[in-house]
């Protein structure tokens, strides 16, 4: 994939707005203006969860000013102490993922999402954190350890000093919280449907699968309820598809609780998806659209 598309790299912002379509229009004008550098390959809206994800490539050297721009509009749009949604999280922009397709790229993520981490804290005054494999404090690499109490629990532990972000103010933005930032290799965003409301059963199923607890190989996983839908959710996060491929997530939930359906969120790589059980339904998929090889060769 490299040699058809060098130095492609993808972004994928996680905002803290799920319903307000106006907003989401806003945001990815500013992510991506008509007629600019990047392409926006997807972007996925759940109500529920009170986020959306674009999933967004561009050449390195246009993805770092994208995410400054997506970030200046995320603060001005959407006020943390009036967001209802269920997915946890700290910041309007949540997190900002710089995704490299292969290893040779990985040095370029990293210079795109360091540049983003610095420009969001010094221009917008809003305090990021490098998490993941860019973390400078131990304290920083998971994304749930910072998530800790939601933005009013990372607020009150920057002002006592237990937190203290790499970029920006040593104090939360007060509607925007703050930002999270890193470069990584594709992350599948995945989540399993119950047939159940039974909110204790996903939560159940979800210790089982998180890595943490003995499960999965590289697996985050949490319960919950989706109101709109009537049902219970199992959320996963997957860091190594080629160690865990979906399907075998899908197996999992389903030797626990009967399995309603099942959502991408966003794109995966093709090896993610083989031997996907084709008695799950996979709800809005377009291979067209949501495998990344497929999006990135596509002209739309």
């Amino acid at each position: 994939m490299t040699g058809a598309h060098p130095r492609v790299l993808l972004a994928v912002p996680n905002v803290s707005e799920g319903r307000d379509r106006a907003v989401l229009e806003a945001l990815a004008g500013a992510f991506a203006p008509h007629g600019g550098p990047l392409r926006e390959l997807d972007r996925h809206v759940d109500p529920d969860h009170g986020r959306a994800v674009f999933t967004l490539a561009a050449r390195q050297g246009a993805i770092a000013p994208a995410l400054v721009a997506g970030a200046r509009a995320a603060a001005e749009h959407i006020d943390l102490g009036s967001h209802a949604g269920r997915h946890p999280h700290v910041g309007a922009l949540d997190v900002a993922p710089v995704v490299y397709l292969e290893d040779a790229d990985r040095g370029a993520a990293c210079a795109e999402a360091l540049t983003a981490a610095a420009l969001i804290g010094e221009e917008l005054a809003i305090p990021v954190f490098l998490y993941g494999r860019l973390a400078t404090d131990e304290r920083h690499s998971e994304r749930a350890d910072l998530r800790r109490g939601g933005p009013t629990g990372l607020a009150e532990r920057l002002r006592s000093g237990e937190l203290r972000p790499d970029h920006g103010p040593s104090h939360a933005h007060p509607r925007a919280g703050a930002v999270l930032v890193t470069a990584r290799p594709p992350l599948l965003a995945f989540n399993v449907d119950l047939v159940s409301d039974d909110v204790d059963l996903a939560r159940r199923i979800a210790a089982g699968l998180r890595e943490s607890g003995g499960g999965l190989s590289g697996v985050r996983a949490i319960g919950l309820h989706l109101p709109a839908r009537g049902r219970a959710q199992v959320s996963t996060n997957v860091h190594d598809h080629r160690a865990v491929p979906l399907r075998a997530i899908v197996e999992a939930v389903a030797a626990e609780a009967e399995v309603a359906e099942a959502e991408l969120v966003g794109l995966a790589p093709a090896a993610a998806l083989e031997g996907f059980p084709a008695d799950v339904p996979l709800r809005a998929f377009d291979p067209d659209r949501h495998v990344i090889e497929n999006a990135l060769r596509s002209d739309r």
